[in-house]
């Protein structure tokens, strides 16, 4: 699967979980857009209690040519829980791609309920990052919960789920199986569809089956002692 078949809507809005993996989509989303030739802005609106950034990759995005939209501009270690006057330009510019990574629960995801109205009037698509081994979500009817959570808070309706469930540098073909089962149970709980799963290039020919497409992904979101 392409990311211009991911990403089919001018905004695609990513949230997930704390450790659904939800940055690492964000960011492969948006380099994959921009090796495609559209221009891409990617907003890192993760400011409650981030585990990774989008930003701590800002030379790898801005080599690529993406923008980098980011709170805490000044000082790369810190958590300032403020929006970026830029996101603005992801919201009215229509010639841009944007990707948001946003909150990892509706507190965080608090941060879209002011634009709400403005996205509503835009082409947009609000994903959510599965992971099955998040004990948070491990069940639908927890997955579930915590996406209907989202939707009220952000007043945005979901569009969107994506397997991205694994275990690091030792997810097994038969992880991602079982984040796809998850995935479907979820979205028979909720009415929304699976959009895709995700997994690295090295295990795509075991992946053949899935009820949605497989996107290809990059590692390049490391923990602090990698």
């Amino acid at each position: 699967m392409t990311a211009a078949e991911i990403c089919a809507h001018r905004l695609s809005i990513i949230t997930g979980h704390y450790g659904t993996g939800k940055t690492e989509f964000a960011v492969n989303l948006a380099l994959s857009l921009a090796a495609g030739g559209e221009r891409v802005m990617l907003a890192d609106l993760d400011i409650v209690n981030p585990y990774f950034r989008s930003r701590e990759r800002r030379q790898l995005l801005e080599a690529a040519g993406i923008r980098l939209v980011a709170t805490s501009q000044a000082c790369t270690d810190a958590d300032i829980p403020a929006i970026p006057a830029e996101l603005l330009t992801i919201l009215e510019d229509r010639s841009v791609r944007g990707v948001l990574d946003v909150g990892g629960d509706p507190v965080g995801a608090r941060v879209l309920a002011r634009f709400q109205p403005q996205i509503c009037r835009e082409d947009y698509q609000l994903l959510c990052v599965l992971n099955a081994n998040r004990p948070e979500i491990r069940t639908p009817e927890a997955a579930a919960a915590y996406l209907r959570a989202i939707e009220e808070t952000t007043g945005l309706t979901c569009s969107g789920l994506v397997n991205n469930t694994h275990l690091c540098g030792e997810t097994t073909p038969a992880e991602v199986r079982r984040g796809a089962a998850l995935a479907e149970a979820v979205s028979r709980e909720t009415g929304v569809p699976v959009l895709c799963h995700t997994a690295e290039t090295r295990l795509l020919p075991a992946l053949t089956g899935l009820d949605a497409p497989v996107f290809p992904v990059t590692i390049h979101m490391k923990k602090p002692w990698e």
